[in-house]
């Protein structure tokens, strides 16, 4: 008996499903079965496994005409000989010392089911699952669903071992048709005695790029939506049953996840839709407590009533105007003591209409350079996409706060009314936003010697106080989009760094140079710029480039003229963008590393081989180099 069997379904994955049956032969731990269900392909992928079964006698191949996953993972099961079980999707693979991490959890603490961190791979590269992200930031050995409460978003199969013993006690098995993981998974986490929660990443869940090509691109189809929604009902009955307290929380992600496929999916059917599809969404809804209804935003809310309510003509238009940008409801304050905000449309029911939760403060920069002496800037302030007429006037203030100690610096105040604007985002689009205009200006006499000689890290803030709201947050924008970022000034020997973050948030870094890049420019596809060092040092200088999200590094040639340094950075050569963009720290390595003070205002776009890149200045002032 193998300590683990390995159920591996498979359709028409000729190209993924040799690299998913490696990962699984290189796995640190050796004592396993591969059983793979071949349901029923048309490609070469069977051909694959059975090259790969001639030179692994773990492996064995099973075929099937075309019955779906769930047919195919329940044949699986049927042949699995081992103390634990795992599944693996055709076209994902896992990582060399998974399967090892999991089993050994359990040997150790007894518990049934071990669950890891998953990260998503998009051709050769990885990025974080949003949706595994913080379920799994931390370990936790014999834990619950019903106590940590953030598992109720881990309705994956194929991130978890289970006890053999346990998966058969429970008399699992899966539903044969799409979304079958979903109902399986939750099942096991409420049925479970224990469960390990590892924060490792444990699974690469692949995202495939070819049209068509999985359940989830297809998700609009009427089949698809019928599949999912069937999996949403049996897992909804299994939650109220069996864990009552969670279906508040399953209720907020399906709202959110679910329900915005069946809105989008519904409204693009308009009249077509199939009534037996709608009673499906609104058997489901029944069920729903106004507390999960008051969790999603208020444009979602009343597409998911009007689908409720079956007005299926409002729905469309609805939709229409918030993909258009045209909905915006005005907003009302209620109460004295307690003072709430509603959002107001015809269509909307008063006890849905609460937004108080979702007026959230969005300060936009739109202005910024040094004029007179003084770093002046200018922007707007906005609270979501409302109408905010009902407010009036609201004072507007903005701020200083250094990030260390707390201290501040007040840069202006002042009342203003809301006024529409046409606002851009990276993408492109313009949506028009109304918001409340606000400038500001700082004068570096009003930074004492001590805050000069601290060096820190200054946050743009604002709050805005009107009607009894008041909201505060940091000032932020699209960082491909104006303004540019102002040149440093210099004040008592301390650099006035105006910078901004990887997100967008502005600030002011209070710094010293041992060394400063005075030019930076794109030519012929190349990123290239100069400088000064104060101190060479006694070895040749490296360039390094290290990547944000994961660490991954590259190395570039520095070419030295006494203190004078020239740098050159093939774009071409620069790794592929990870996730939706990539941000590369650009570091001097001379033993110690060098963070060069970009000196120059120019935030250069060059587009190579039809990738997009912006060579900008990072949140300590170093150059930063961007792919979108």
């Amino acid at each position: 008996m193998p300590v683990l069997s390995v159920i591996v379904p498979f359709y028409n994955v000729e190209k993924y499903i040799g690299p998913c049956l490696d990962s699984i032969a290189a796995q640190s731990l050796k004592d396993l079965e591969v059983i793979c269900v071949d349901d029923g392909s048309d490609d070469g992928g069977p051909a694959v496994v059975r090259d790969r079964q001639a030179g692994d006698r773990r492996i064995r191949l099973i075929s099937q005409d075309n019955q779906g996953v769930g047919r195919a993972r329940n044949v699986g099961l049927r042949q699995a000989t081992g103390r634990y079980l795992a599944f693996v999707d055709g076209d994902d693979t896992v990582p060399p010392g998974a399967f090892g991490r999991l089993v050994s959890s359990l040997e150790s603490s007894g518990s049934d089911l071990a669950c890891g961190n998953v990260m998503r791979l998009y051709r050769n590269l990885l990025v974080r699952s949003w949706a595994h992200k913080e379920a799994f930031a931390k370990p936790v050995k014999g834990t619950h669903i019903t106590r940590h409460r953030l598992l109720i978003r881990d309705r994956m199969l194929w991130n978890k071992i289970y006890r053999r013993s346990f998966w058969e006690e429970l008399g699992l098995s899966f539903p044969e048709r799409m979304y079958e993981d979903q109902p399986v998974a939750i099942a096991a986490h409420v049925g479970a005695r224990s469960v390990d929660v590892l924060a490792k990443v444990v699974y690469h869940w692949r995202q495939r790029d070819e049209p068509g090509s999985s359940i989830t691109q297809r998700r609009l189809e009427p089949g698809n939506l019928r599949d999912r929604l069937l999996s949403v009902l049996e897992t909804a009955d299994l939650v109220a049953r069996r864990a009552p307290r969670l279906k508040p929380d399953f209720d907020r992600d399906t709202m959110e996840i679910d329900m915005s496929v069946a809105v989008e999916a519904v409204a693009a059917m308009g009249d077509s839709a199939d009534p037996a599809l709608i009673d499906l969404i609104v058997r489901y809804l029944d069920g729903v407590s106004r507390e999960a209804w008051q969790s999603v935003p208020f444009a979602h809310r009343l597409q998911i009533h009007l689908l409720h309510e079956r007005r299926l003509a409002e729905l469309a238009d609805v939709h229409a105007q918030v993909r258009d940008g045209r909905l915006r409801p005005r907003v009302r304050p209620a109460g004295f003591v307690r003072r709430r905000w509603y959002g107001r449309h015809p269509w909307m029911p008063g006890q849905l209409s609460e937004v108080s939760a979702e007026l959230d403060l969005s300060a936009r920069l739109v202005e910024l350079d040094w004029r007179d002496g003084r770093l002046a800037g200018a922007g707007w302030a906005g609270v979501g996409r409302f109408d905010v007429g009902a407010l009036g006037q609201a004072r507007v203030r903005v701020w200083l706060e250094e990030r260390r100690t707390g201290e501040t610096v007040q840069l202006g105040e002042q009342d203003s009314a809301p006024v529409w604007e046409h606002l851009t985002d990276e993408d492109g689009d313009t949506l028009p936003q109304h918001v409340f205009p606000f400038r500001f200006a700082l004068d570096p006499a009003a930074l004492t010697a001590a805050q000069l000689a601290r060096r820190g890290l200054w946050d743009l803030r604002l709050d805005l106080k009107g009607q009894g709201l008041r909201l505060d947050g940091r000032v932020g924008g699209p960082r491909w989009l104006p303004p540019e970022i102002p040149a440093p000034r210099r004040r008592s020997g301390v650099w006035l760094v105006p910078v901004r973050s990887v997100k967008g948030s502005w600030g002011l870094r209070l710094r010293t140079a041992e060394a400063i890049i005075a030019e930076c420019r794109v030519n012929g596809g190349d990123l290239v710029f100069s400088g000064e060092m104060s101190d060479v040092g006694d070895g040749e200088p490296v360039l390094r480039l290290r990547r944000r999200s994961d660490g991954e590094e590259m190395y570039f040639p520095v070419a030295l003229s006494g203190r004078d340094f020239h740098a050159r950075v093939p774009l071409a050569d620069v790794d592929e963008r990870v996730g939706d963009e990539s941000c590369w720290e650009v570091v001097i390595d001379q033993g110690k590393a060098l963070r060069p003070l970009v000196r120059t205002r120019q935030r250069p776009v060059a587009t190579i081989a039809e990738r997009r890149f912006l060579v900008d200045r990072g949140e300590d002032g170093c150059l930063l180099l961007a792919e979108r």
